[in-house]
């Protein structure tokens, strides 16, 4: 076992304990960046000006009727900007723009004295627009061949020669919706300079390292200059990676050109307006399958919705494509990637980063064509799993493949599946008006960033006098539970109880260069950063405490609060240790870095080893169908997951659940909604975009830790958790088209849209009830059956 797994006894790592501030969220009293405000003196408001229209061009802005209004302070143009005008990375999103793309782009922000008199100021600037044509939906972007970005291919094998031996040939289409982050505080930013003019930001950032660079370079300083710091988010799920950068900037600018600290935060309907979403995908795609329903070849065209800029498109567009087996092998693939461009806000990071969109499509596929094969679903994609020595399509070899195998069979057995589906028919066979359905999706999801280089951490970690701990790290907290793994980890590094270590917030000034909290790769760099500081702490404390104990330093263990000799009774405590150590000038903290090993990629050949590891799990669910209206809830859902050791059960539970049920949501309730014509965002409010709620939770709800899971080379052999569980929402979509297919006659083909719906169950519901089962149709020349089939989200 690699040091960085191996885990002490008595350690605190695998302790069920609850989120560090867990007590502070149910009572009110977690601060967030902006609760600040009232804590902050003569501080200014920001408020946008943003112009209905999804696509114009500018002709002329007329702010002085603004600076007219009472209380407006200033309007921020593009004038003031003394460094660059952007906010994105691709350096494609002016701050200001000249051209608005999206319907609500903000072209300048007023500043005022309170928000309702920004709010009112902003109202009073003119601005004169020239309408240009809009591109609102990908199939009008991919008529219009409107691309952007990079367009990669991932190659295997010979495709052609896959299909001309394949003896079942399939074709469709699949057009699938986006999600809403939905987050529950908004974006949000409090700038100020102090008197020797360094910028303090306090922003609600997934990644203050680049909001730090993107302030400095509109404000043409150096990062050195700048520094960002986040308490802790409400919310995150990715929306908060790239897009809170602008608004930081707004902000510091505005506290440098007005000399107050500048508050800018966002109302619901601005942040569902203007920030951007998890990106739809369009896809076209042909499958082969050999007699025994083993997956020949496939070959596909994934389309996502990029937005008017790219944001993280292109990462999340490769991402998908990396996906798109998911559990499965398949010896010959061909699938090109590209990215549409459309006049709505910038579609970014969420959840998954297009894992979940790359494996929607496979499972769509899986599921669509089962019935067609006259192969069991579940079946179907067990006899299709990785085994050992296979690899991806894009060269990665599959570790610890017989886990797929282990989490399938241990979830039917948990799940009592054999005699669930035979419940479920006799149901089925009595109950003409409402049907149920039960179903089994897997999931593999590769963990570190596709960029190799952003795979890296720091950590810096004090020891005062006392004995107390304090740690600081790069990884920001949205209630996932980071800094309570973070506690955790160096608890057990230094041998201390819990209650010694304390946290700081996330500020750039004390770790820097820090990589986006995403990936679901937070604890495992992190925490790799955290134990190498603590250990350097150790090391040295070891050699302190050798001298008094009498015996080489490599004979003293640190654990329980106190330094030990080994084969003696002799102890020191640890704040005697540690008051010796400072007597003896030795230093008492430590900054720790941690990279992963082994990772490469070749990005224009599509190519290598991107992921450290692979985590596994798999659901089962049971839906019930009402066929007069398409309503239906969900019964009972199992999940066995696998998180190698891990770090906080309880934690990890949590995100389990939480992911399921957000991953239920995008596939079946949250229906994003644009005005086709003007391109303006309808479901704009809780009242129109239908999330999840207690009401949509499984009836029944297990959720069980693979055992004996330990997973070399990562820090205490835990796994990543943030996302993968996110994809164990595709057993519901499943299982509703298991549901509506029973009132239709066996081995039809039913077409779901996603989300799926109450209204798309029920067409597809009405779909099966007037289908007739014909399994095979247009044979080709060459003898070998196949059908289209297509679905349009």
């Amino acid at each position: 076992m690699s040091t960085l797994s191996e885990r002490p006894d008595n350690a605190s790592v695998g302790v069920a304990i609850p989120h560090e501030s867990a007590a502070l969220h149910v009572t009110g009293a977690a601060l967030y960046t902006d609760d600040l405000v009232q804590r902050t003196k003569d501080v200014l408001h920001a408020y946008p000006v943003q112009v209905p229209h999804a696509h114009a061009r500018i002709t002329a802005m007329r702010v002085e009727p603004a600076l007219d209004v009472p209380g407006v302070v200033r309007v921020l143009t593009a004038a003031d900007v003394p460094g660059i005008n952007d906010a994105g990375i691709k350096h494609d999103e002016p701050l200001f723009p000249t051209e608005v793309m999206f319907h609500g782009h903000a072209v300048c922000w007023v500043l005022g004295e309170t928000i309702e008199a920004a709010r009112l100021g902003a109202g009073a600037v003119e601005v004169d627009v020239e309408p240009l044509p809009a591109i609102v939906t990908v199939r009008d972007a991919i008529e219009a061949e409107s691309f952007q970005g990079a367009q990669p291919n991932m190659l295997r094998g010979d495709v052609d020669a896959g299909f001309e031996a394949s003896a079942h040939v399939f074709e469709g289409e699949f057009e699938f919706a986006g999600q809403e982050h939905f987050y529950l505080e908004t974006h949000a930013a409090l700038a100020l300079v102090d008197e020797g003019g360094q910028i303090f930001v306090q922003s609600s950032t997934q990644h203050p390292s680049e909001t730090q660079e993107i302030v400095a370079h509109v404000l043409a300083r150096s990062s050195a200059e700048v520094t960002v710091q986040c308490l802790r988010m409400g919310g995150g799920f990715g929306g908060k990676e790239m897009q809170p950068h602008g608004f930081a900037a707004i902000a510091a600018l505005g506290s440098v050109l007005t000399g107050r600290p500048v508050r800018l935060r966002l109302n619901r309907t601005q942040d569902l307006t203007m920030s951007g979403k998890r990106h739809g995908f369009h896809a076209r795609w042909r499958v082969g399958f050999d007699d025994g329903g083993r997956l020949q070849a496939l070959d596909a065209t994934l389309t996502s919705d990029g937005g008017w800029s790219l944001d993280l498109s292109e990462p999340v567009l490769s991402r998908a494509l990396c996906h798109v087996d998911n559990a499965y092998w398949i010896p010959h693939v061909r699938v090109h990637g590209r990215i549409a461009k459309t006049n709505k806000a910038s579609n970014t990071a969420f959840r998954g980063f297009g894992g979940p969109q790359g494996m929607l499509v496979i499972e769509d596929v899986l599921g669509r064509c089962a019935p067609l094969l006259g192969i069991d679903p579940t079946e179907l994609r067990r006899r299709n799993f990785y085994s050992a020595g296979q690899s991806t399509p894009y060269g990665q070899v599959v570790r610890h493949p017989e886990r797929l195998v282990t989490v399938w069979d241990e979830l039917t057995r948990r799940g009592d599946v054999v005699a669930r589906q035979e419940e479920i028919a006799r149901f089925n066979r009595t109950h003409p008006h409402v049907k149920r359905g039960l179903a089994l999706t897997p999931v593999k999801f590769g963990i570190s960033f596709n960029l190799t280089a952003f795979n890296q951490a720091g950590a810096l970690v004090h020891v005062y006098k006392d004995g107390s701990v304090l740690i600081n790290h790069g990884g920001t907290e949205m209630g996932q539970g980071l800094h309570t793994k973070m506690l955790q980890v160096a608890a057990t590094a230094l041998g201390l109880p819990l209650h010694r270590v304390r946290l700081a917030p996330t500020r750039t000034d004390k770790v820097p260069n820090t990589s986006a909290t995403a990936a679901s790769s937070g604890a495992d760099l992190n925490g790799g950063a955290v134990k190498n500081a603590c250990e350097q702490l150790v090391e040295r404390l070891r050699a302190v405490a050798a001298t008094r104990l009498g015996c080489n330093p490599a004979d003293v263990r640190i654990f329980d609060g106190a330094a030990h000799a080994v084969g003696s009774d002799a102890t020191i405590a640890w704040d005697e240790l540690v008051h010796t150590a400072y007597l003896q000038r030795v230093q008492l903290s430590a900054a720790g870095y941690y990279r992963t090993e082994g990772l490469h990629w070749d990005s224009p050949t599509f190519h290598g080893e991107p992921f450290k590891y692979f985590a596994y799990g798999a659901a089962a669910a049971e839906v019930e169908v009402d066929g007069f209206t398409g309503a239906y809830r969900t019964r009972r859902v199992d999940i066995v997951h696998d998180v190698g050791d891990s770090l906080s059960p309880l934690v990890d539970l949590g995100q389990i659940e939480g992911g399921f049920v957000q991953g239920a949501g995008w596939l079946t309730l949250e229906d994003l909604r644009w005005d086709p014509q003007d391109g303006r965002f309808l479901t704009q409010a809780a009242s129109t975009y239908k999330l999840p709620s207690f009401s949509e939770m499984p009836e029944i709800f297990n959720v069980t830790l693979l055992e004996n899971a330990t997973e070399e080379g990562a820090v205490y052999g835990s796994k990543a958790v943030g996302e993968p569980p996110l994809m164990l929402a595709f057993s519901v979509r499943e299982a509703l088209r298991a549901a509506a297919a029973a009132f239709g006659p066996s081995g039809i083909e039913v077409d779901l849209a996603s989300p799926a719906t109450p209204e798309a169950v029920y067409w597809a519901v009405e779909a099966a009830r007037t289908s007739v089962a014909e399994p095979m149709v247009a044979a080709p020349a060459n003898g070998r059956p196949r059908v289209e089939v297509s679905s349009r989200g």
